[in-house]
């Protein structure tokens, strides 16, 4: 069956993301986790934090629909590797993250809505793998944290 997916679907998530204490919502495409391409909207507010992590067996792809982010890949131990702006104001609307790569997206100012798409199945026990040298989600080394990812620049190691 056609799925129509409008933008007042953005803003229904974008309301949502604001209300969740993660600051972000999710729309999937898909219909099940076992389905073989995970396709989902994700919406995140400014201050919304994404642990660095990888993906040991898939790449992702993000196609930025509003707002900005920026991305950044790290080395085994932290070190910034690599910082790329994607979205509003920039010639570059989406990234594809290869696989085993450490990275984190840094909302912008008016935060983001992304397209994002990777091969299933989905099992949480091996999608994703946090970096070890991030705070957990919720941790109160968070905000700290995060403000070093919106400064980080090429070659910086995280804040003990």
């Amino acid at each position: 069956m056609l799925e129509i997916l409008p933008r007042t679907l953005l803003d229904e998530l974008a309301a949502r993301a604001a209300a969740s204490p993660r600051l972000r919502a999710h729309h999937n495409i898909h219909a099940t986790p076992a389905d073989p391409v995970q396709r989902f909207l994700v919406v995140a507010q400014r201050d919304s934090y994404f642990r660095p992590h990888r993906h040991a067996s898939r790449s992702e792809l993000a196609l930025l629909l509003r707002g900005a982010v920026d991305v950044l890949l790290f080395d085994d131990r932290g070190h910034v590797l690599a910082r790329h702006a994607v979205g509003t104001d920039t010639d570059n609307f989406g990234y594809e993250t290869p696989q085993g790569v450490w990275h984190t997206l840094v909302p912008g100012a008016g935060g983001c809505a992304f397209l994002e798409v990777k091969e299933g199945p989905y099992d949480p026990a091996t999608a994703v793998q946090f970096a070890p040298w991030a705070p957990p989600e919720g941790a109160a080394g968070v905000p700290a944290f995060q403000l070093w990812l919106r400064n980080a620049r090429l070659g910086e190691s995280p804040p003990p």
